[in-house]
C-alpha cells in the first residue's frame, strides 16, 4: 500500500469519527447520524468536498450550534491521531504533528 492511499484511508477514518461528533452536536441519532458521517467520510475522496471544518461550519451555523472553528479544529486533530492508530503505516510522527498543530492553535 502506497503513502497516498494509506493517508487517504486515515482521512476517511478521520472524517468518518469528526461526523460522528459533529451529528452528536447537531442532535442526529441512528442512521441520520450515520448517513452524516459517511458523507463527510466520502468527502475525503473528493477534493471539491474535503473542507469538513466548512461543512461542519455551515452546518452548525445553520442549526444554532454555537461551537468556535478552534474546538471544531482541536476535534479534528484529535480523530486525525486516532485514526492513525487503525491505519497501517502510521509511525510515532504523527503524534509530533498534532502535538505541533495543538500548539499552533493556541
Amino acid at each position: 500500500m502506497t503513502s497516498v492511499s494509506t493517508d487517504v484511508m486515515r482521512l476517511v477514518r478521520r472524517n468518518k469519527l469528526v461526523g460522528m461528533w459533529a451529528a452528536k452536536k447537531l442532535g442526529l441519532v441512528g442512521d441520520n447520524a450515520k448517513a452524516y458521517s459517511d458523507e463527510l467520510a466520502k468527502g475525503a475522496l473528493n477534493v471539491e468536498r474535503n473542507d469538513i471544518l466548512a461543512i461542519i461550519r455551515r452546518d452548525f451555523d445553520a442549526a444554532g450550534v454555537v461551537q468556535a472553528d478552534e474546538d471544531i479544529l482541536a476535534v479534528m486533530n484529535l480523530y486525525w491521531l486516532e485514526a492513525g492508530k487503525k491505519t497501517k503505516g502510521s509511525d510515532a510522527s504523527d503524534a509530533a504533528l498534532v502535538h505541533i498543530a495543538r500548539n499552533l492553535m493556541r
